[in-house]
C-alpha cells in the first residue's frame, strides 16, 4: 500500500511471522467492522500477552494498528470514534491482499486460510474443507462482502441519521389506525402493529422518499442522456463506496453526467436516488433504525431486496421496496420468469441460503447451482456464521461494582438468567455461546427429556462461554463452575477451564466447584467437548444438560466468579 510505512516494514517479515501477525491485525479490524457500536473490540489492552508477545516485538505490527487509526492511551490502544473506519478497511485489505499472496506460494491450501483468516472463523480453521476452485473464491468474496456491510446498519448514529428522515410518528399512528381496521374486519387478524408498519414503511419510501434511475437528466441543459460506458471514481466517490461511476452522456448537447453507484448507505439517505442496489441498501438501513430485525438479501440473477422477521406470524417476510411489495416470494421466479440458482440472506447474526422460499421449482433451480459446489457452500456458510456467533461476556458497571460475574443456564426453560446484572434473562441457549462446533439442542418430546449433544453424523463438537474483563479493568480473583454432563455406553465430555494457554479440567458432576489457578487473569473460557460413543446414535451418547421438562427450576451450568482492580 503506497505511502504506508507500517505495512511496508510488516512485510519485510519472513512468511512464518507475518501470517501469524496478520491474522491478529485482520481480527482487530474486523471485530471493529462487524460491531462498530462495541467498545470492546475499540480497546487492546498493551499488556494484554497475545499482543505483548505475538504483536509487540514483530517489526511493523504496532505501526498497522497506528496507520489504521489506533491511538496510544496509558494502557490500551484505542481506535477513537472520530477515527476513519475506511482507513482501517484499506490497510486490513492491504494486509489481507499481502497474505494471500504469500499463501499462493506456500504449502497451505491458499483457500482454506483465506477463509480461515478472513472470516477469523474457528470452525474453518479446525477442519479441511471440501475442494474449491476459483469460482467458489469469487463467491466467497461476495458472501464476505454483504456480510460484512450489513453491520454498518448496527451504528447506531447512522441509525440516528435515518430517523431523521423517516416520518417515524406518522408511519406509526397510520399502521395503528390500519391495524385495528383489520381486527375490526377480522377478529382472528394474527397481524401485529408491527407488520403494518412494515407496510407504511415500505408505501412510504417507495412513494416519496426514494426514486428510480434509469438515465439521470443532463445535469447541463435539462434534456435526456444515454448509457455511455464508465468513468474513473473520484476520491468522493470511493469515500462513499461508489466503485462504479456511469457516465450518461446527452446528444443534445454533448456533455456527460456523472452517476456514481453509491454502496454507502449514510450516503443514499441524501442522495435518495438509484436502482435496485441502492433502494435495498437504504430501505434495509431504514428498517433497522426502527428497530425492526432486517436482513438483506441477495440475488445472484442481479436483484436484491430485504426481509423483516415478523414476530406476530413467526416467520421472515419478503419485502421490496422497489416493488412496494411484502410477501410475494414468488415474484421474480413466477412474475417476473427469473432463473433463481442462488439467494442469501445477510444479517448482523448470520447468512443463510433461502433459495428454496423464493422458488417452486425446486428440481430446476437445483440444476442451475453449479457455480460452487453444495459442500462447499455449506461449510463456508457454516464457517461465517461461527464467526458471526461469538459472543463474550463484558463486565457491567453493577457487576464491576459488585465485583462478581454471575451466570445460570436453565436447560429446560433454554434461558440463561446473569444474576450479578440485576438477574437480567437471556433467551436461547446459543445466544451467549462464544464458540460452537457442530452442537444442537435436543428436545425429545417422548420421553419429555431436553439436553445439548453432539449434530447427527458428526464425530465430535464443542461449545464454549467466554468473559473478559479487560476492557472494565478488572481481573479474576477466583471462579466457581458447575456443569450436568451425561454419558451412555463410549461417548465422553470433557469441560476445561482454559485462561491464555493453561488449561484446567474438571468434572460434569452437577457439584460447585473452586478452581484457583485463573486467580490473576482478566479472562477465562469454559469449554466442553464431547466425542465417543457408539453405533448409528452415537451422536447422542455424550449430552451437555440433560434434563427432565418437568423439572422447569433446576439450572444446569453455573459460572460465579469474583472479580478485583487490575492495577497492572
Amino acid at each position: 500500500m503506497a505511502g504506508s510505512q507500517g505495512f511496508s516494514t510488516l512485510c519485510e517479515n519472513s512468511n512464518e511471522v507475518f501470517l501469524d501477525v496478520a491474522k491478529l491485525l485482520i481480527t482487530y479490524a474486523d471485530n471493529i467492522l462487524r460491531n462498530p457500536n462495541e467498545g470492546k473490540y475499540r480497546s487492546i489492552r498493551i499488556g494484554n500477552p497475545t499482543f505483548s508477545t505475538k504483536l509487540l516485538p514483530i517489526r511493523g505490527a504496532v505501526e498497522c494498528l497506528f496507520e489504521m487509526g489506533f491511538e496510544e492511551a496509558d494502557t490500551h490502544l484505542v481506535f477513537p470514534k472520530s477515527a476513519s473506519v475506511d482507513q482501517l478497511r484499506r490497510i486490513r485489505e492491504s494486509i489481507a491482499a499481502e497474505r494471500d499472496q504469500r499463501l499462493g506460494v506456500g504449502q497451505q491450501s491458499p483457500v482454506t486460510e483465506s477463509a480461515t483468516a478472513l472470516t477469523s472463523t474457528p470452525a474453518l480453521a479446525a477442519a479441511q474443507g471440501p475442494p474449491v476452485t476459483e469460482s467458489s473464491m469469487i463467491f466467497l468474496t461476495t458472501l464476505q462482502s454483504n456480510f460484512q456491510h450489513v453491520m454498518e446498519y448496527e451504528n447506531s448514529e447512522l441509525q440516528q441519521k435515518a430517523l431523521g428522515v423517516i416520518p417515524h410518528q406518522q408511519l406509526t399512528t397510520t399502521a395503528k389506525e390500519k391495524l385495528q381496521q383489520a381486527k375490526q374486519a377480522d377478529p382472528d387478524c394474527n397481524l401485529s402493529e408491527e407488520d403494518l408498519l412494515v407496510l407504511e414503511l415500505l408505501r412510504w419510501f417507495k412513494g416519496k422518499f426514494f426514486s428510480w434511475v434509469d438515465c439521470l437528466p443532463c445535469n447541463h441543459c435539462g434534456g435526456p442522456t444515454q448509457s455511455s460506458g464508465p468513468l474513473a471514481p473520484s476520491t468522493e466517490d470511493l469515500r462513499w463506496g461508489a466503485q462504479r461511476v456511469e457516465n450518461h452522456h446527452c446528444q443534445a448537447c454533448n456533455q456527460s453526467t456523472r452517476f456514481p453507484r453509491y454502496n454507502n448507505p449514510e450516503k443514499l439517505l441524501e442522495t435518495r436516488r438509484g436502482r435496485c442496489g441502492e433502494w435495498a441498501n437504504c430501505f434495509t438501513l431504514c428498517c433497522r433504525a426502527l428497530d425492526l430485525e432486517a436482513r438483506y438479501i441477495w440475488d445472484s440473477t442481479d436483484h436484491v431486496w430485504t426481509e423483516v422477521y415478523s414476530a406476530a406470524q413467526r416467520r421472515w417476510l419478503h419485502c421490496d421496496s422497489c416493488e412496494n411489495a411484502c410477501d410475494k416470494p414468488l415474484l421474480y421466479e413466477i412474475g417476473w420468469g427469473k432463473k433463481l440458482n442462488y439467494v442469501l440472506a445477510f444479517s448482523k447474526d448470520q447468512v443463510v441460503d433461502v433459495t428454496w422460499r423464493y422458488s417452486c421449482k425446486h428440481p430446476e433451480v437445483l440444476s442451475r447451482r453449479n457455480k460452487v459446489q453444495e459442500p462447499w457452500l455449506l461449510y463456508t456458510i457454516n464457517g461465517l456464521n461461527a464467526a458471526a456467533a461469538e459472543f463474550v461476556f463484558v463486565p457491567t458497571e453493577k457487576e464491576k461494582s459488585g465485583r462478581v460475574f454471575h451466570l445460570l443456564y436453565n436447560s429446560t426453560k433454554d434461558h440463561y438468567c446473569r444474576v450479578s446484572n440485576d438477574s437480567e434473562d437471556i433467551q436461547g441457549w446459543d445466544k451467549t455461546v462464544w464458540r460452537k462446533d457442530s452442537v444442537i439442542r435436543k428436545l425429545e418430546n417422548d420421553w419429555q427429556m431436553v439436553y445439548l449433544a453432539r449434530t447427527e453424523g458428526s464425530s465430535s463438537g464443542k461449545i464454549s462461554w467466554k468473559l473478559d474483563c479487560a476492557p472494565v479493568r478488572m481481573k479474576i480473583k477466583t471462579v466457581s463452575v458447575r456443569a450436568c454432563s451425561q454419558t451412555f455406553h463410549s461417548g465422553t465430555v470433557r469441560w476445561g477451564l482454559q485462561s491464555g494457554q493453561n488449561t484446567t479440567e474438571f468434572s460434569g458432576d452437577g457439584e460447585m466447584h473452586l478452581l484457583p489457578c485463573l486467580s490473576g487473569s482478566s479472562e477465562l473460557v469454559v469449554e466442553a467437548e464431547l466425542a465417543g460413543g457408539e453405533g448409528e446414535s452415537s451422536w447422542q451418547h455424550s449430552q451437555l444438560f440433560r434434563r427432565s421438562l418437568n423439572e422447569p427450576e433446576e439450572s444446569s451450568l453455573e459460572i460465579l466468579v469474583e472479580m478485583e482492580e487490575d492495577d497492572a
